[in-house]
Protein backbone atom coordinates (compact mmCIF):
# COMPACT_ATOMS: atom_id res chain seq x y z
CA UNK A 1 0.00 0.00 0.00
CA UNK A 2 3.14 2.18 0.76
CA UNK A 3 4.75 1.68 -2.40
CA UNK A 4 1.25 2.24 -4.31
CA UNK A 5 0.65 5.49 -2.64
CA UNK A 6 4.19 7.01 -3.59
CA UNK A 7 3.75 5.81 -6.93
CA UNK A 8 0.75 7.87 -7.54
CA UNK A 9 2.14 10.65 -5.27
CA UNK A 10 4.85 11.08 -7.74
CA UNK A 11 2.34 10.65 -10.92
CA UNK A 12 0.49 13.59 -9.09
CA UNK A 13 3.56 15.43 -8.49
CA UNK A 14 4.85 15.01 -12.54
CA UNK A 15 1.21 15.31 -13.38
CA UNK A 16 0.71 18.91 -11.78
CA UNK A 17 3.96 20.29 -13.03
CA UNK A 18 3.60 19.14 -16.73
CA UNK A 19 -0.28 20.61 -16.39
CA UNK A 20 1.13 23.88 -15.03
CA UNK A 21 3.48 24.04 -18.29
CA UNK A 22 1.29 23.59 -20.47
CA UNK A 23 -0.93 26.33 -18.72
CA UNK A 24 1.67 29.25 -18.18
CA UNK A 25 3.11 28.77 -21.69
CA UNK A 26 0.17 27.37 -24.36
CA UNK A 27 -3.22 28.91 -22.55
CA UNK A 28 -3.73 32.15 -22.83
CA UNK A 29 -5.79 34.02 -19.59
CA UNK A 30 -9.30 33.76 -19.78
CA UNK A 31 -12.36 35.20 -18.08
CA UNK A 32 -15.10 32.59 -16.96
CA UNK A 33 -17.37 32.04 -19.66
CA UNK A 34 -19.17 29.18 -17.78
CA UNK A 35 -18.26 25.25 -17.72
CA UNK A 36 -20.04 21.45 -16.61
CA UNK A 37 -18.69 20.03 -13.22
CA UNK A 38 -16.35 17.66 -13.13
CA UNK A 39 -17.82 14.84 -15.82
CA UNK A 40 -17.19 11.53 -13.78
CA UNK A 41 -17.10 12.72 -9.88
CA UNK A 42 -19.14 10.69 -7.45
CA UNK A 43 -21.22 13.43 -5.13
CA UNK A 44 -20.88 11.65 -1.69
CA UNK A 45 -23.30 14.08 0.32
CA UNK A 46 -25.82 13.26 2.93
CA UNK A 47 -29.39 15.06 3.16
CA UNK A 48 -28.70 18.55 4.49
CA UNK A 49 -31.19 20.67 6.05
CA UNK A 50 -31.36 22.77 9.56
CA UNK A 51 -34.17 23.13 11.40
CA UNK A 52 -35.40 26.72 12.82
CA UNK A 53 -35.43 28.60 9.78
CA UNK A 54 -38.68 30.04 9.05
CA UNK A 55 -37.86 32.60 6.65
CA UNK A 56 -36.90 31.94 3.04
CA UNK A 57 -32.99 32.66 2.87
CA UNK A 58 -31.25 35.72 1.18
CA UNK A 59 -28.06 33.64 0.54
CA UNK A 60 -28.91 30.32 0.54
CA UNK A 61 -25.86 28.58 -0.51
CA UNK A 62 -27.40 26.15 -2.93
CA UNK A 63 -23.93 24.75 -4.25
CA UNK A 64 -23.14 21.15 -4.80
CA UNK A 65 -20.74 19.34 -3.42
CA UNK A 66 -18.16 18.25 -6.64
CA UNK A 67 -15.99 16.84 -4.07
CA UNK A 68 -16.41 15.95 -0.71
CA UNK A 69 -15.19 13.53 1.72
CA UNK A 70 -18.52 12.91 4.03
CA UNK A 71 -16.73 10.15 5.93
CA UNK A 72 -13.83 11.78 7.45
CA UNK A 73 -15.35 12.02 11.07
CA UNK A 74 -16.84 8.80 11.15
CA UNK A 75 -14.34 6.67 12.82
CA UNK A 76 -13.01 9.44 15.06
CA UNK A 77 -14.34 12.24 16.16
CA UNK A 78 -11.52 15.05 15.45
CA UNK A 79 -10.26 17.72 18.33
CA UNK A 80 -9.33 19.76 16.01
CA UNK A 81 -10.67 20.38 12.34
CA UNK A 82 -8.32 22.59 9.99
CA UNK A 83 -10.00 24.57 7.03
CA UNK A 84 -7.30 25.73 4.12
CA UNK A 85 -8.43 27.89 1.58
CA UNK A 86 -6.35 27.18 -1.33
CA UNK A 87 -6.13 27.32 -5.19
CA UNK A 88 -6.27 24.88 -7.80
CA UNK A 89 -2.18 25.74 -8.39
CA UNK A 90 -1.09 25.68 -5.20
CA UNK A 91 -0.08 22.19 -4.72
CA UNK A 92 3.22 22.70 -4.00
CA UNK A 93 1.60 24.76 -0.58
CA UNK A 94 -0.82 21.96 -0.11
CA UNK A 95 1.79 18.76 -0.10
CA UNK A 96 4.09 21.54 2.35
CA UNK A 97 1.26 21.44 4.74
CA UNK A 98 0.38 17.88 4.28
CA UNK A 99 3.99 17.11 5.21
CA UNK A 100 4.54 19.69 8.29
CA UNK A 101 2.12 21.30 10.66
CA UNK A 102 -0.83 19.74 8.65
CA UNK A 103 0.36 16.18 8.90
CA UNK A 104 -3.34 14.75 10.58
CA UNK A 105 -0.39 12.21 12.20
CA UNK A 106 2.02 14.85 14.19
CA UNK A 107 0.05 14.23 17.57
CA UNK A 108 -0.65 10.86 18.64
CA UNK A 109 -3.80 10.69 20.92
CA UNK A 110 -5.23 13.68 19.48
CA UNK A 111 -7.46 12.92 15.90
CA UNK A 112 -6.63 15.89 13.51
CA UNK A 113 -8.86 16.63 10.13
CA UNK A 114 -6.99 18.75 7.66
CA UNK A 115 -9.08 19.89 4.20
CA UNK A 116 -8.62 22.46 2.06
CA UNK A 117 -11.11 24.55 0.70
CA UNK A 118 -11.79 25.38 -3.48
CA UNK A 119 -14.24 26.15 -5.88
CA UNK A 120 -14.06 24.89 -9.19
CA UNK A 121 -11.62 26.27 -11.80
CA UNK A 122 -12.93 27.95 -15.03
CA UNK A 123 -9.87 25.68 -16.81
CA UNK A 124 -11.15 21.71 -17.08
CA UNK A 125 -7.37 20.77 -16.88
CA UNK A 126 -6.82 22.44 -13.14
CA UNK A 127 -9.81 20.73 -12.48
CA UNK A 128 -9.09 17.71 -13.26
CA UNK A 129 -5.59 17.81 -11.44
CA UNK A 130 -7.24 18.43 -8.20
CA UNK A 131 -9.61 15.24 -8.40
CA UNK A 132 -6.25 13.19 -9.42
CA UNK A 133 -4.69 15.03 -6.34
CA UNK A 134 -8.26 13.95 -4.27
CA UNK A 135 -8.04 10.64 -4.62
CA UNK A 136 -4.41 10.29 -3.68
CA UNK A 137 -4.97 12.51 -0.30
CA UNK A 138 -8.57 12.51 0.36
CA UNK A 139 -8.09 15.82 1.81
CA UNK A 140 -10.00 18.32 -0.24
CA UNK A 141 -13.24 19.34 -0.99
CA UNK A 142 -14.50 21.51 -3.43
CA UNK A 143 -18.45 23.14 -4.47
CA UNK A 144 -19.27 24.36 -7.75
CA UNK A 145 -19.14 27.85 -7.17
CA UNK A 146 -16.13 29.72 -9.63
CA UNK A 147 -12.66 29.90 -7.74
CA UNK A 148 -12.09 33.65 -7.04
CA UNK A 149 -11.33 36.06 -4.58
CA UNK A 150 -14.50 37.58 -4.86
CA UNK A 151 -15.96 34.47 -4.02
CA UNK A 152 -13.65 34.13 -0.72
CA UNK A 153 -16.62 33.99 1.50
CA UNK A 154 -18.35 31.48 -0.21
CA UNK A 155 -15.26 29.11 0.66
CA UNK A 156 -15.47 29.67 4.44
CA UNK A 157 -19.13 28.85 4.43
CA UNK A 158 -18.59 26.29 2.45
CA UNK A 159 -16.04 24.78 5.60
CA UNK A 160 -18.65 25.81 7.90
CA UNK A 161 -21.28 23.69 6.13
CA UNK A 162 -19.14 21.03 5.58
CA UNK A 163 -18.36 20.94 9.61
CA UNK A 164 -22.08 21.26 10.69
CA UNK A 165 -22.90 18.93 8.05
CA UNK A 166 -20.07 16.12 8.35
CA UNK A 167 -18.30 16.57 11.39
CA UNK A 168 -20.62 18.48 13.87
CA UNK A 169 -18.79 16.57 16.92
CA UNK A 170 -15.54 17.53 16.63
CA UNK A 171 -14.27 20.31 19.69
CA UNK A 172 -12.73 23.25 17.64
CA UNK A 173 -12.36 24.83 13.98
CA UNK A 174 -9.35 26.01 12.43
CA UNK A 175 -9.55 28.22 9.49
CA UNK A 176 -6.63 29.18 8.08
CA UNK A 177 -4.42 30.15 4.21
CA UNK A 178 -2.22 27.71 2.91
CA UNK A 179 0.79 30.67 2.74
CA UNK A 180 0.09 30.12 6.63
CA UNK A 181 2.83 28.59 9.15
CA UNK A 182 0.81 27.39 12.07
CA UNK A 183 2.90 26.09 15.07
CA UNK A 184 0.82 23.41 16.46
CA UNK A 185 1.83 23.09 19.86
CA UNK A 186 0.78 26.51 20.71
CA UNK A 187 -2.40 25.65 19.37
CA UNK A 188 -3.18 22.57 20.86
CA UNK A 189 -1.55 22.60 24.65
CA UNK A 190 -1.68 26.23 25.22
CA UNK A 191 -4.87 27.51 23.58
CA UNK A 192 -6.91 24.71 23.28
CA UNK A 193 -5.80 22.23 26.05
CA UNK A 194 -7.50 18.72 24.97
CA UNK A 195 -7.19 18.03 28.80
CA UNK A 196 -9.95 21.05 29.53
CA UNK A 197 -13.38 21.17 29.12
CA UNK A 198 -14.55 22.05 25.58
CA UNK A 199 -15.50 25.68 25.30
CA UNK A 200 -19.23 26.68 23.33
CA UNK A 201 -19.81 30.12 21.23
CA UNK A 202 -15.72 30.28 21.17
CA UNK A 203 -13.81 32.78 18.57
CA UNK A 204 -10.33 33.89 18.55
CA UNK A 205 -7.77 35.16 16.61
CA UNK A 206 -6.47 38.32 15.59
CA UNK A 207 -9.81 41.07 15.94
CA UNK A 208 -9.53 43.85 13.69
CA UNK A 209 -11.51 47.26 14.36
CA UNK A 210 -11.94 49.32 11.67
CA UNK A 211 -14.22 50.19 8.84
CA UNK A 212 -14.45 50.24 4.99
CA UNK A 213 -11.99 51.43 2.64
CA UNK A 214 -13.82 53.38 -0.15
CA UNK A 215 -11.07 53.74 -2.21
CA UNK A 216 -11.72 52.08 -5.86
CA UNK A 217 -8.12 51.11 -6.60
CA UNK A 218 -7.87 48.92 -3.26
CA UNK A 219 -7.68 45.17 -2.94
CA UNK A 220 -10.61 45.39 0.07
CA UNK A 221 -12.72 47.86 -2.00
CA UNK A 222 -16.30 48.32 -0.15
CA UNK A 223 -18.74 50.16 -1.93
CA UNK A 224 -21.39 51.95 -0.05
CA UNK A 225 -24.36 50.38 -1.54
CA UNK A 226 -23.08 46.90 -0.36
CA UNK A 227 -21.83 48.35 2.82
CA UNK A 228 -23.03 52.23 4.28
CA UNK A 229 -22.18 51.46 7.69
CA UNK A 230 -18.78 53.34 8.42
CA UNK A 231 -17.33 50.80 10.92
CA UNK A 232 -16.83 47.26 10.71
CA UNK A 233 -17.91 45.06 13.47
CA UNK A 234 -14.94 43.45 15.43
CA UNK A 235 -13.53 40.47 13.28
CA UNK A 236 -10.74 38.05 12.86
CA UNK A 237 -8.12 38.24 10.04
CA UNK A 238 -9.07 35.40 7.59
CA UNK A 239 -5.28 34.49 7.73
CA UNK A 240 -5.84 32.25 10.59
CA UNK A 241 -9.02 31.92 13.03
CA UNK A 242 -10.24 29.30 15.98
CA UNK A 243 -13.61 28.80 16.98
CA UNK A 244 -15.77 26.02 18.64
CA UNK A 245 -17.26 23.83 16.29
CA UNK A 246 -20.90 24.62 17.11
CA UNK A 247 -20.13 27.82 15.76
CA UNK A 248 -19.58 26.89 12.57
CA UNK A 249 -23.54 25.67 12.22
CA UNK A 250 -24.67 28.81 13.82
CA UNK A 251 -22.74 31.07 11.24
CA UNK A 252 -24.14 28.86 8.72
CA UNK A 253 -27.61 29.20 9.29
CA UNK A 254 -26.85 33.15 10.26
CA UNK A 255 -25.24 33.70 6.65
CA UNK A 256 -28.31 32.16 4.81
CA UNK A 257 -30.07 35.40 6.11
CA UNK A 258 -27.33 37.84 5.89
CA UNK A 259 -26.15 39.87 2.76
CA UNK A 260 -23.23 38.43 1.11
CA UNK A 261 -20.48 40.14 1.20
CA UNK A 262 -16.74 39.03 -0.53
CA UNK A 263 -14.39 39.99 2.24
CA UNK A 264 -14.84 36.92 4.07
CA UNK A 265 -13.37 38.20 7.68
CA UNK A 266 -15.80 40.87 7.81
CA UNK A 267 -18.53 38.99 6.71
CA UNK A 268 -17.93 36.36 9.35
CA UNK A 269 -17.80 39.18 12.05
CA UNK A 270 -21.09 40.00 10.85
CA UNK A 271 -22.30 36.83 11.49
CA UNK A 272 -21.15 36.92 14.66
CA UNK A 273 -22.39 39.93 15.82
CA UNK A 274 -25.78 38.86 14.54
CA UNK A 275 -25.38 35.72 16.63
CA UNK A 276 -24.06 37.93 19.95
CA UNK A 277 -20.44 36.65 19.67
CA UNK A 278 -17.50 38.43 20.51
CA UNK A 279 -14.37 37.43 19.01
CA UNK A 280 -11.48 37.48 21.79
CA UNK A 281 -8.18 38.93 20.87
CA UNK A 282 -5.16 36.31 20.69
CA UNK A 283 -1.64 38.38 20.00
CA UNK A 284 -0.20 34.77 19.00
CA UNK A 285 -2.32 34.96 15.61
CA UNK A 286 0.07 37.14 13.39
CA UNK A 287 -1.31 38.37 9.99
CA UNK A 288 1.79 39.74 8.56
CA UNK A 289 5.23 38.39 7.32
CA UNK A 290 7.77 37.80 10.17
CA UNK A 291 11.75 36.83 10.29
CA UNK A 292 12.42 33.89 10.48
CA UNK A 293 13.71 32.94 14.67
CA UNK A 294 13.86 30.01 16.63
CA UNK A 295 12.64 31.98 19.66
CA UNK A 296 10.28 34.17 18.09
CA UNK A 297 8.34 31.69 15.85
CA UNK A 298 7.88 29.49 19.63
CA UNK A 299 6.07 32.56 21.27
CA UNK A 300 3.15 32.52 18.14
CA UNK A 301 0.58 30.30 16.55
CA UNK A 302 0.35 31.53 13.24
CA UNK A 303 2.71 33.59 10.48
CA UNK A 304 1.78 34.90 7.03
CA UNK A 305 3.27 34.88 3.30
CA UNK A 306 5.09 31.85 4.14
CA UNK A 307 5.92 29.68 1.18
CA UNK A 308 6.71 26.11 0.80
CA UNK A 309 10.07 25.67 0.87
CA UNK A 310 10.22 28.21 3.83
CA UNK A 311 7.25 25.91 5.73
CA UNK A 312 9.28 22.90 5.33
CA UNK A 313 12.74 24.75 6.64
CA UNK A 314 10.94 26.42 9.39
CA UNK A 315 9.17 22.88 10.46
CA UNK A 316 12.14 20.63 10.25
CA UNK A 317 14.06 23.28 12.58
CA UNK A 318 11.72 24.04 15.07
CA UNK A 319 11.07 19.95 15.11
CA UNK A 320 14.99 19.17 15.70
CA UNK A 321 15.69 21.76 18.09
CA UNK A 322 13.11 21.15 20.57
CA UNK A 323 15.34 20.33 22.90
CA UNK A 324 16.84 24.17 22.90
CA UNK A 325 16.17 26.28 25.25
CA UNK A 326 15.27 30.05 24.40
Amino acid sequence: MASKVSCLYVLTVVCWASALWYLSVTRPTSSYTGSKPFSHLTVARKNFTFGNIRTRPINPHSFEFLINEPNKCEKNIPFLVILISTTHKEFDARQAIRETWGDENNFKGIKIATLFLLGKNADPVLNQMVEQESQIFHDIIVEDFIDSYHNLTLKTLMGMRWVATFCSKAKYVMKTDSDIFVNMDNLIYKLLKPSTKPRRRYFTGYVINGGPIRDVRSKWYMPRDLYPDSNYPPFCSGTGYIFSADVAELIYKTSLHTRLLHLEDVYVGLCLRKLGIHPFQNSGFNHWKMAYSLCRYRRVITVHQISPEEMHRIWNDMSSKKHLRC
